[in-house]
């Protein structure tokens, strides 16, 4: 179950997981299951009230597993794109994000991953991680939509 924003576990700092467990399978499992119910691009594992290091986020078509995951190195560039986020269903700002980062993680079998990401697929991975550092959306300096993007004013119910 989503936990909401006045859960203190969103604000805090995550664990690293020194193992996988059966315990943490499941929960990815569960996590992979809520990320799909609730047709969200990632999940972290803060936003269903626990505090390790885990997260699943949707690389190109499909949702993967990250364990341990940190980005080492961001790109220059910024983009502007939409967001919103499950544990904050009302809000929609437009944030400005590096266009390419550097994924490091541990899949389910234990084996360190290393990833280039652009575009969609950066911006996914950067808000997930922002979740297990404890950083949501509302915590950028949204921009304005540009001319031509999905919605003229940016949402913002609390």
């Amino acid at each position: 179950m989503l936990t909401g924003e006045k859960n203190p576990v969103l604000r805090a700092k995550t664990k690293k997981i020194p193992r996988i467990t059966k315990g943490i399978l499941k929960l990815l499992k569960d996590m992979e299951e809520t990320a799909q119910s609730s047709n969200g691009a990632g999940l972290a594992a803060t936003q269903i009230g626990r505090s390790e290091r885990i997260c699943i986020a949707r690389i190109g078509q499909k949702l993967t597993a990250l364990i341990n995951p940190e980005i080492p190195w961001i790109s220059t560039t910024l983009e502007s794109a939409e967001e919103g986020c499950l544990s904050l269903p009302d809000i929609w700002l437009y944030i400005p994000r590096p266009s390419e980062v550097i994924l490091r993680y541990m899949s389910l079998e234990g084996k360190k991953i290393e990833l280039k990401l652009s575009g969609w697929d950066a911006r996914v991975v950067q808000h997930e991680v922002d979740h297990l550092d404890g950083v949501l959306i509302v915590d950028y300096r949204a921009v304005s939509p540009k001319k031509g993007q999905s919605r003229e004013k940016v949402r913002r119910k609390i």
